[in-house]
């Protein structure tokens, strides 16, 4: 981690369920995995969004 108190979330979204969700360090490489899966599958959508670490469970 950056040591940041920030994560960002990237969910992919299909009929308003989400049906895969992978956590970033950085809105950067959030948006890079975003641009990647357009690419390979661009009929999905991926939502990007901030959420505070703590409300993460290991």
């Amino acid at each position: 981690m950056t040591g940041t108190n920030t994560l960002w979330k990237c969910e992919q979204i299909r009929a308003g369920q989400v049906y895969n969700r992978v956590m970033f360090d950085t809105k950067e490489e959030a948006e890079q995995f975003r641009t990647a899966m357009n690419k390979a599958e661009p009929d999905l959508f991926w939502s990007i969004e901030p959420i505070e670490a703590r409300m993460v469970w290991n």
